[in-house]
């Protein structure tokens, strides 16, 4: 067992905060969002440390490759002690999955193929390669000691090196370390058992309960596998799912796949092995952890982007800390998107992780009367944020809150987003901010004693001038009331929204036609998103022309005229759609410009993402 003060880990969540200049060295960012996020935790596994610089995923990794390391990796785990928060060192070995983009990385494997994923050739290991790698997990270990570290987690699934000897995918050696599966879990055992005799610190393995891969690693293989490391004295199993090459959906708990199934593996792995495993996967709900705790016996539960959204998340189920979570999403949009972007760990419902400083809340010493125009996202998140820091706030919102996010959710596989406005709901609930169903024109705003207005009107969808064109729908097939089946349409706009329309068609057995004046569609769409949304329709049997456009519409709607390569006519139409982008709904701000003093936010300035008006309504607030 884990001699935790409770429940709760962080799992290796990659932060991308490492300066290019110092690369692999802890710096202030890491030692201040690990303070905050671990306050509340038993353990906090800081994000893979790179045991040596040839062997990144990213530029701006942590790492344990050198004794130079020592000191700032001692700094962090001296700051976690002070709130009694064991700090676990996970250790890792890429392989094949080391960044190809990187100079200077090596990329050995079980194997010579390369991953699907993308990566380049790796060389098929021999036992000079496999003792380099023991002796980097031994070194690396007995430095994790040194800096202070209370456990060691060693990575032994997701896909990377010890996993690519473990699967029989992966692994078509015909040695002694290939085959059965006795022989392919030989290096791995080799690995964990060096660094079990190397340190005195106990040792936990990660591994993947099932690659979801129909000739991968299976339960059925690790159950085995769980009862050899638990003979081996390995403290507890982290039960994850997937493989970086063939399931990334599954390795980083997307919202596109099932939420539950990591926790199923772990279960019955912990039973049928009876070793403690650390249940993990889209727990992001206090309802996750109470079901894991009562239907699964789960002991040690790791909540990883609930913390990136809210860094009290465990603190308020515990009842340390009062008020609603705010909720993550499990979109992967910041906390995914910004590391691969290099802009470091991000979140689209929580600005603050931008820039983790966590500095404390001031209130205003002069309280202003301000109305905020528009209850979207951005007005919303302005809204509370200038009520917390003491400011009279009142909402104008002549539909209802929400805005066009009130679509957001509706899309397949989209539900979770949804949560994010029932938080917003709430808290404006809570905090007693007046909403007033108004139009907000500009005599009204001059004339209501305001002191100052934030512009957060949002966008509005743009017609193209299209000859012909006159009845047309915009998002009105994502109600599942307005959705019509067994029709043919066209839709007018391959970017997100234009995809996410046409993913929700399909599943009404409609004929879709996709027309995309650029070369890309799908622009601005979350990577995983986009891949897993693009291979249904291309299941499905979508038509999609880019670089085409749309010149002329006919016959009362029904054909459609399109040029591109050639000219092309689109004949029995039953309805057009048309997502050809955004434009800024700006106009009260050019009627207020001098009268007033105002701020615009969000799409109002310039059409973007969910994540950007969060965070603009928050940077705006932040400065009133």
């Amino acid at each position: 067992m884990l001699n935790l003060k409770n429940e709760f880990i962080m799992p290796p969540l990659k932060l991308g905060y490492c300066e290019k200049e110092k690369p692999g060295f802890v710096n202030e960012k890491h030692i201040k969002f690990y303070e905050r996020t671990g306050k509340y935790l038993g353990a906090v596994i800081p994000e893979p440390l790179f045991t040596d610089i040839s062997l990144r995923e990213l530029p701006t990794q942590l790492g344990i490759d050198s004794d130079n390391k020592i000191e700032g990796l001692k700094r962090l785990t001296d700051a976690l002690h002070k709130t009694n928060t064991k700090v676990i060192a996970h250790l890792n070995h890429p392989g094949r999955m080391a960044n190809p983009m990187i100079p200077g990385n090596v990329f050995i494997s079980s194997t010579d193929k390369a991953c699907e994923a993308g990566g380049k050739t790796p060389k098929r290991t021999d036992e000079n390669d496999m003792q380099k790698v023991v002796d980097l997990f031994v070194e690396a270990a007995k430095r994790a000691e040194k800096s202070g570290f209370d456990y060691i987690e060693i990575q032994s699934g997701h896909g990377y090196l010890l996993a690519q000897f473990i699967s029989p995918k992966v692994n078509d050696r015909t040695d002694e370390y290939g085959g059965s599966f006795e022989n392919r879990i030989k290096f791995p055992l080799r690995v964990i058992d060096a660094v079990k005799n190397a340190v005195n610190i106990p040792v936990i393995v990660r591994i993947s309960g099932d690659e979801m891969i129909p000739d991968g690693i299976h339960l059925d293989e690790m159950i085995k596998y769980a009862k050899i490391l638990k003979e081996k004295g390995i403290v507890a199993l982290h039960v994850s799912a997937g493989t970086v090459c063939n399931t990334p959906p599954w390795y980083f708990q997307h919202m596109f796949v099932p939420k539950g199934k990591t926790w199923e593996f772990a279960a019955k792995i912990q039973a049928k092995a009876d070793i403690p495993a650390i249940f993990v996967g889209q727990i992001n709900t206090f309802e996750d952890i109470n079901k894991i705790k009562n239907d699964y016996s789960g002991k040690y539960i790791a909540v990883g982007r609930a913390l990136v959204a809210d860094a009290d998340f465990a603190g308020k189920y515990l009842g340390e800390v009062e008020g609603n979570y705010r909720p993550c999403l499990a979109c992967a949009e910041g906390c995914l998107g910004g590391v691969k972007s290099g802009k470091g760990l991000g979140c689209m419902v929580n600005p603050e992780i931008r820039n983790p400083s966590f500095e404390p809340k001031i209130k205003t010493h002069t309280p202003k009367n301000i109305a905020v125009v528009g209850g979207g996202l951005a007005g919303m998140e302005a809204a509370l944020r200038l009520n917390e820091k003491g400011h009279l706030v009142t909402i104008c919102e002549k539909d209802k809150l929400g805005g066009q996010f009130n679509l957001a959710w509706l899309p397949p596989n989209k539900k979770s987003l949804k949560k994010i406005l029932d938080y917003y709901f709430e808290e404006i609930k809570n905090k007693n901010i007046p909403v007033k169903k108004t139009e907000a024109t500009a005599e009204y705003l001059l004339s209501g004693n305001y002191d100052e207005v934030v512009i957060a009107t949002g966008a509005e969808p743009v017609k193209p001038p299209i000859k012909g064109l006159d009845k047309y729908f915009w998002t009105e097939f994502l109600e599942d009331e307005n959705l019509p089946k067994n029709k043919k349409i066209v839709i007018i706009g391959g970017g997100l929204i234009g995809i996410e329309t046409a993913s929700k068609l399909t599943d009404a057995d409609n004929e879709v036609i996709i027309v995309e004046m650029l070369d890309e569609i799908a622009r601005g769409m979350e990577m995983i998103e986009r891949k897993m949304t693009l291979g249904k329709l291309n299941k499905k049997g979508v038509k999609i022309y880019t670089k085409y456009k749309v010149t002329e519409v006919k016959n009362n709607g029904k054909t459609v005229l399109i040029e591109g390569e050639e000219k092309i006519e689109l004949n029995d139409i039953d309805h057009i759609v048309v997502t050809a982008g955004m434009k800024s709904n700006n106009k009260l701000a050019e009627e207020l410009n001098g009268k007033i003093k105002m701020y615009v936010i969000g799409d109002a300035v310039k059409p973007a993402k969910a994540q950007d008006a969060i965070l603009t309504a928050y940077n705006t607030a932040k400065n009133i």
